[in-house]
């Protein structure tokens, strides 16, 4: 007969304490502070359970009285990742937009602010920043998340990033490790392979993880990856070499050395849960080394809490999860609560001078303008924003508006705008009994757009040849159209005016506008 060294009791609370998990609601469900009692260590915040910051507050508030150390997480980049402000935009551009600026004093007191309000919403653990090297341009899923390709730029911000979120009180969690920048598949949705040899990962993705350890990160996330120079079977988030071998393993082996808390990605993510099962692929990461296991972007009920509860208790039961590993992994998890309890919450906030402009400020900074042959004449009256719209990845979700129409719309009465997509243009093909539905959607917009200037915006045009298709079309038609592209950068300007914002958070197509409308200069 098997004997547990800590009792059946203890290994419960230690396998409720390596889960965050989310849930649906804006207050905290019953099921959610009875599993707290119980010795659930962290809680996930999304979109979803997100109103205000007063109700955000509340919320956090409701957690800490039943436990005071627990981990309050989110997955709040700033820039298209937006939890906190899922339904106006981000008040903050994402990494592409401060590497593009490359200015690591301003990316720490992004991070700082951000971090504050955080803070002050009693947020102690942030899933960021993205520590990506997007060596691939067709990364579907990074992009403008990356403070850009450049291995030594991305480190440099990535420690800055980490230094301003923690002096706020809120744990910095460095994703995803080893480096997500050079896959052409979404792990939401399938496994990426990395084809590149250990010498390329230490000089590339690698690189920025580093710079995050020595800046002292908190937590490292996991990515859902399979690089097989490092471990031809198993993705990363499971792999003992990926995580005790690599990430855990001191310098002088090789290593990172690091100490802190290893998080996983989301395990209902394609990636894992196609292969594994959520349930299994729990069990093999806190075996591989992870720490605690993120949950709750898609699966946020009771059942899942109990069922990977269960499923850890009964992998160190079968002998598949050693009792020592989860018990290790357990208290890591209380030694960062402790840290949070101390270090963050509302009081770190208020020992922080606010900085409310530092958004829109970095913003303006990261615009890349470049002007026609002819000189501009910004609009004297209403424009038609034309909306060229990608379907958006899981990460960045369709929830929160993006776009310069509602920012023109206050400075210019009577703009219009519309939204078009792929389907559209095959769409208007099918209309029009043609092999191109690019001349008969332009059509459409030239009617609707009449005698006003016509504004058109795209998100990573490089990787959709139906929007670059529709944009030439509408060039060719209408060469005095403003062109603004929110994604990556990739694709040569064009139009009258071209405006690179490096992301599509709120504040970017605020900055935008203004120079469309002759305000505020971009750099």
């Amino acid at each position: 007969m098997t004997t547990f060294a800590r009792g059946s009791a203890t290994l419960t609370r230690d396998a409720l304490a390596v889960l965050q998990p989310g849930f649906a609601g804006t207050t905290a469900p019953d099921w959610l502070l009875r599993r707290l009692g119980e010795g659930l260590g962290s809680v996930g915040i999304f979109g979803r359970n997100v109103v205000s910051s007063e109700q955000l507050a509340a919320l956090t508030a409701q957690l800490r009285a039943e436990r005071d150390d627990v981990l309050v997480a989110i997955d709040e980049e700033g820039g298209d990742v937006t939890r906190m402000e899922v339904r106006t935009g981000s008040s903050f551009p994402g990494n592409l937009a401060l590497g593009a600026v490359d200015d690591t004093a301003l990316t720490e007191a992004v991070a700082r602010e951000l971090g504050r309000r955080l803070a002050e919403c009693g947020v102690n653990l942030d899933w960021a920043p993205s520590a990506d090297v997007n060596s691939n341009p067709d990364n579907p899923v990074i992009g403008v998340r990356a403070f850009g390709a450049d291995p030594g730029l991305v480190a440099r911000h990535t420690a800055a990033y980490v230094r301003g979120l923690q002096s706020a009180g809120v744990a910095a969690c460095t994703k995803h490790f080893p480096g997500h920048g050079d896959t052409a598949i979404d792990s939401h949705h399938a496994l990426p392979r990395i084809d590149a040899d250990l010498d390329t990962l230490a000089a590339r993705e690698l690189v920025p993880f580093r710079a995050a350890v020595a800046a002292g990160t908190k937590a490292v996330m996991s990515a859902h990856i399979l690089l097989p120079a490092l471990d031809p079977t198993l993705p990363a988030t499971l792999s003992p070499a990926a995580l005790h071998g690599l990430l855990r393993a001191p310098a002088t082996e090789g290593g990172l050395g690091f100490e802190g808390l290893i998080v996983t990605d989301g395990m209902e993510m394609r990636a894992i849960s196609a292969a594994y099962g959520i349930e299994r692929g729990s069990a093999l990461a806190i075996a591989a080394g992870a720490d605690a296991i993120c949950v709750g972007g898609g699966l946020s009920d009771e059942d899942t809490v109990l069922r990977l509860r269960d499923a850890l208790v009964a992998a160190v039961r079968a002998g598949e999860l050693p009792e020592e590993r989860l018990a290790d992994a357990a208290a890591r998890v209380r030694t960062l609560g402790d840290w949070a309890r101390h270090a963050g919450g509302p009081g770190a906030a208020q020992g922080i001078a606010p900085a409310p402009e530092v958004g829109l400020r970095a913003a303006r900074r990261a615009l890349r303008i470049t002007r026609g042959e002819r000189p501009y004449e910004p609009p004297a009256g209403p424009v038609f924003v034309a909306a060229f719209t990608p379907v958006a990845n899981i990460a960045v979700g369709d929830e929160t508006p993006w776009g310069v129409a509602a920012e023109l719309a206050r400075l210019l009465p009577g703009t219009g705008t519309a939204t078009y997509g792929r389907r559209d243009v095959e769409e208007a093909a099918e209309a029009a009994e043609a092999a191109e539905g690019a001349p008969a959607l332009i059509a459409n917009v030239l009617g609707e757009a009449a005698d006003r200037r016509i504004v058109a915006v795209v998100r990573d045009v490089h990787r959709h040849p139906w929007m670059a298709g529709a944009l030439d079309t509408l060039l060719a038609a209408r060469p005095d159209t403003v062109v603004v592209e929110m994604g990556v950068d990739q694709a040569p300007p064009t139009g009258a005016l071209h405006i690179a914002t490096h992301g599509a958070a709120r504040v970017c197509g605020v900055a935008a506008a203004e120079v469309i409308t002759g305000g505020v200069a971009g750099r």
